[in-house]
């Protein structure tokens, strides 16, 4: 099972999501850790960098680069998290 490691930045912006923003991010990486390639994540490369994207919900997404047997998070939030690459 990939380990996943979450950045500072990560952190903080995971505790500015709602409570139950929170729970549904917490069941993502769940699955992601133990089955990547779970239909509901949509897990796919952001195009043009190294960086890949899971689902939380319909607005909420998580940034993180896929290092061998390791998942390192480091952006979460709505969208448009995105613009910040």
């Amino acid at each position: 099972m990939p380990s996943v490691i979450l950045t500072s930045t990560f952190k903080v912006e995971f505790f500015e999501l709602s409570e139950n923003e929170q729970k549904q991010a917490r069941k993502a990486i769940r699955l992601l850790s133990e089955n990547p390639k779970y239909s509901s994540l949509r897990m796919h490369r952001v195009q043009g960098t190294d960086y890949w994207e899971i689902y939380v919900n319909k607005d909420i997404r998580i940034i993180f680069e896929q290092n061998s047997d390791m998942f390192v998070l480091h952006l979460i939030g709505h969208h448009d998290i995105l613009k910040k690459y």
